[in-house]
């Protein structure tokens, strides 16, 4: 990498506008491509139109996680995959089926899917189909397709569900859309794309993305890359999501948020009669921390990711009289260079822009009658037309 002047040097941004910028930079390089992400939700519509129509038309279908709340993250790896989750939500009451029946109800209809689908020869079928704990999983290339199958859940209703689990005798309970609209609102964005649900509910586009989805994601990459090789002992995405949007207060600067958010996340972890919890906002009875309780290294193992990630943004904090050399150097010792690189890259383009243009305005070769028409300010944040999660 090519050394480049100090930002004191070069650009007037503050330290914390240069950090937000480079930050979310890389966080841009790590949604998913316009191309694979119409390709998975072509997938999803498909499969659940294919529930609708040859199990029944009172299947209400929606997605759930990343890609509905916008907090897409790509894979570490180039094997890696994305994932959509796709709830098939089964109007029937808990005393009339059991999970076995339920589950098997879902993936006899995805057995029969995948065989149509071979049958047509057209290509554009799942590769593979699988049975997990809660779900059945539709592999496809560079993606999979989680279906979950669920039922109401009478004693939260509108949006409450239960769902199945094959190590659990009991119910699992869920709330995917009461929690989307309670992440919305902690971003400070309309609920008008998530109210659009029909029988095969959209998936959301995102064109710009709100400093909580962003702060999310920059977590969510943190922790995978920190975890590269303790996947099993990796914080679930769920939970860096929920403690995030409790702690988050509004901040329009991405990097004075993360450390914001830093600060206040251990206040919003309970302990209760020796039990780690952190509930679902919209779901009271589902604990997000329930694994710490019966598997204590992985409370261990995120409080020693959240401590190094604190101290990260901690020191970068105080480094006002560092270049951008110095600055790139210490991130890529916490996270991913691939991402950053990209981001610095452009950064520093911008810096030498912004400084070749202040030269030739004190020569007086940069004036009003040439500069032409007055452009917005360039930044990062929102550039990414087609931002998707």
């Amino acid at each position: 990498m090519n050394t480049l002047h100090p930002m004191r040097e070069a650009d007037t941004d503050s330290l914390e506008q240069m950090l937000s910028m480079l930050l979310d930079g890389a966080v841009e390089t790590l949604d998913i491509s316009p191309d694979l992400y119409d390709t998975a939700v072509r997938r999803y519509k498909d499969v659940g139109t294919w529930l609708g129509l040859h199990a029944s038309p009172d299947y209400e279908i929606y997605s759930q996680g990343s890609f509905l709340l916008g907090t897409v993250v790509r894979p570490q790896t180039p094997t890696g995959e994305y994932d959509i989750d796709l709830v098939c939500r089964i109007p029937l009451h808990k005393t009339s089926t059991t999970q076995d029946d339920l589950k098997q109800r879902v993936g006899d209809q995805l057995i029969a899917y995948r065989r149509w689908k071979q049958n047509q020869g057209h290509g554009d079928g799942p590769v593979s189909l699988e049975s997990r704990r809660r779900c059945w999983t539709l592999g496809y290339t560079g993606f999979h397709l989680d279906v979950l199958p669920a039922i109401p859940d009478d004693e939260h209703q509108p949006t409450g569900i239960l769902l199945t689990d094959k190590n659990l005798h009991v119910w699992q309970h869920g709330n995917p859309i009461g929690y989307a609209h309670w992440f919305s609102a902690r971003s400070e964005l309309s609920h008008a794309l998530l109210e659009k649900r029909a029988s095969i509910a959209d998936v959301p586009v995102w064109h710009i993305r709100s400093t909580l989805q962003r702060l999310v994601q920059v977590l969510k990459w943190h922790c995978m890359t920190y975890f590269a090789d303790d996947t099993d002992n990796r914080p679930p995405s769920i939970l860096l999501t929920t403690l995030a949007g409790r702690a988050y207060r509004g901040e329009d600067d991405l990097f004075t948020a993360l450390r914001n958010v830093l600060a206040a996340i251990p206040g919003f972890i309970e302990r209760r009669n020796g039990q780690w919890r952190v509930a679902n906002p919209a779901h009271k009875e589902e604990n997000f921390t329930d694994k710490w309780n019966e598997y204590p290294e992985r409370r261990q193992a995120f409080t020693t990711w959240f401590d190094e990630l604190t101290a990260t943004m901690d020191n970068l904090s105080r480094m006002h009289s560092e270049g951008l050399d110095t600055v790139y150097s210490y991130l890529t010792k916490s996270f991913d260079p691939g991402p950053l690189q990209h981001s610095f890259t452009r950064y520093a383009n911008r810096m030498k822009n912004t400084a070749a243009q202040q030269r030739m305005s004190t020569t007086g070769l940069l004036s009003t009658t040439t500069v032409g028409p007055r452009r917005r300010p360039q930044t990062f944040h929102g550039q990414h037309t087609d931002a998707r999660d």
